[in-house]
């Protein structure tokens, strides 16, 4: 397949999408931000930082030039962490040309704005998080680690241009990367951001050794919450049912690779939240999120119990187990009560 690609990030997920497509035959450049890095990633050929063990193809080229990264690009993949989205694409802004497709790997919401990741693209390169550019996200459960060693994974990529994400589908699609496509961006942008916050909580009640019980009723009511927030946002039900919502919950939610999940675990161990962050090397996106969901939840009136715990306990000084005492002690309710 003979495709042009700009990635941009050299994170996990950015390098883990240059193999993906390099392995399918098209030309990819991977920007990065830090000369160092790029430097090493070119000598390398590995991405020792973020992806430890995954050769990095010959064919593909690693550059900080911005208008070589561009040059002839038929597709652009967005691989930044949600809250650096803005800056660096701004920083790119005059290079891209008008109208490439972006297609966005993130999985956030921006503090402050309270956008979702297309919307911040959006915003910057046309001026406003409605601007008529071509979008698409692609998520889903996909551990970079476990892709990177060709383990079978399958996503879903959304775009309201069912052509683009068609598209998309048909470069990312290989023996063990299957796509799926959708038209939900908001719906799948929303899961995505949201069920980091419930996998920060996946990992305390691991910390804490809640056992097997406390973790599945915290799947499953965590899914209430994403659902009814992501209703109210907009989103379809059914996209909360599927890859990028209940099978993306439950895999960052109990893979021992989930960085989220992984933080949440050492709070629960009794670290600090700047202890638990000083141990990764990637950005824990949920951190940040639990901010943004939570402001979103008042500002919709949705009543989302378990990410208003873990903002208390990341946040407010709140101890895991009182957090889940005033959880387990909350008034009685009917299942299906609409905010149960």
């Amino acid at each position: 397949m003979s495709a042009t690609i700009a990635i941009i990030g050299d994170g996990a997920m950015g390098t883990l999408c240059a193999k993906i497509l390099s392995g399918k035959g098209c030309q990819v450049r991977l920007w990065s931000a830090f000369p160092a890095q790029a430097a090493e990633l070119a000598a390398l050929r590995e991405n020792r930082r973020f992806l430890p063990g995954v050769p990095i193809p010959e064919a593909l080229e690693v550059t900080t030039d911005a208008e070589r990264a561009f040059a002839d690009a038929e597709l652009a993949v967005s691989a930044v962490p949600t809250q650096f989205v803005r800056g660096v694409w701004a920083g790119l802004a005059g290079q891209v040309p008008r109208d490439l497709p972006v297609c966005s790997v993130t999985k956030g919401i921006e503090n402050g704005t309270l956008l979702r990741p297309t919307q911040v693209l959006a915003d910057v390169l046309t001026g406003s998080p409605s601007g008529d550019w071509p979008m698409a996200a692609l998520s889903g459960p996909s551990i970079a680690h476990e892709v990177a060693r060709e383990l079978p994974a399958t996503v879903v990529a959304a775009s309201e241009d069912e052509a683009l994400a068609r598209r998309v589908q048909q470069l990312f699609t290989t023996r063990y990367f299957r796509v799926y496509t959708n038209t939900d961006v908001l719906g799948v942008e929303a899961a995505g951001a949201s069920k980091n916050v419930v996998a920060i909580a996946a990992g305390i009640l691991d910390g804490i050794r809640a056992g097997d019980n406390a973790k599945a009723a915290l799947l499953t009511r965590g899914l209430v919450e994403i659902t009814r927030l992501g209703q109210a946002l907009g989103g379809r039900r059914e996209t909360f049912a599927g890859l990028a919502g209940l099978g993306d919950l439950v895999t960052t939610c109990v893979s021992p690779h989930g960085r989220n999940r992984l933080l949440g675990e050492a709070i629960g161990r009794g670290k600090t939240l700047r202890q638990a962050q000083a141990a990764t090397v990637s950005v824990v996106e949920g951190v940040a999120t639990t901010v943004s969901v939570l402001a979103l939840a008042v500002r919709h009136g949705v009543e989302m119990p378990i990410t208003q715990a873990v903002h208390a306990v990341l946040f407010e000084g709140r101890s895991p187990q009182d957090a889940i005492d005033r959880l387990m002690s909350r008034r009685p309710k009917g299942e299906n009560d609409p905010a149960s």
